[in-house]
């Protein structure tokens, strides 16, 4: 398969990318890395990647920024961040993405662990994850037939855990090579409209 993925350059890209590389024809696309570059709050930057790369079986987004802060101090413009970047990047991805996939094509998007188990400084976080888990149950009964969309929600992983292990005591971490596996369950897998849960 031809599998266009999104975050790369990120470290459960890099994860996606080692699992799937060895069996699929990977492009590669970040923001300023790769085979071809992408901004996900632009709508043009993602129209404009799918013209280069062309038609592709499999899309999968690997990113996402949130804001994590003290909820005293949220206000509109930090819950932005989530909103236009994680949650509307990725959605857009499969609202200009089901022009350029093939008949049996899908997307796989990216969640995660705080849209059930919430932390402090989260709740941003926790909102964008809980609205694409929403949005791949519901899109995906109303989608072309064979075409399928599902999200991987991996806790936190490993080889991040220097930045965020004051935030995530008592969590397991989740290496990226096994939140990979969620990947390439919703790629080379057959289910459709559902969330891979990695912990």
């Amino acid at each position: 398969m031809k599998v266009l993925l999104i975050g790369a350059s990120g470290i459960i890209g890099k994860g996606v990318d080692a699992e799937l590389s060895p069996r699929h024809e990977i492009i590669r696309a970040s923001r300023s890395s790769g085979d071809v570059n992408v901004d996900l709050k632009d709508k043009a930057s993602i129209r404009a990647m799918f013209e280069k790369v062309g038609t592709v079986d499999a899309v999968v987004s690997t990113t996402g920024k949130v804001h994590f802060g003290d909820f005293a101090e949220m206000d509109e413009d930090k819950y932005r961040i989530g909103i236009d970047d994680k949650l509307f990047g990725q959605i857009n991805l499969v609202l200009i993405g089901r022009d350029y996939v093939s008949a049996r094509g899908s997307f796989t998007l990216t969640t995660g662990i705080l849209a059930k188990d919430p932390i402090q400084y989260g709740s941003s976080a926790s909102m964008v994850n809980g609205a694409i888990e929403g949005f791949v149950k519901s899109a995906a009964i109303e989608m072309t037939p064979g075409l399928r969309i599902n999200a991987v929600s991996p806790g936190v992983i490993t080889e991040a855990m220097e930045g965020y292990a004051p935030y995530f005591r008592g969590h397991d971490p989740v290496p990226a090579a096994r939140a990979a596996l969620g990947y390439a369950k919703s790629v080379e897998g057959l289910q459709t409209g559902q969330v891979f849960e990695i912990f």
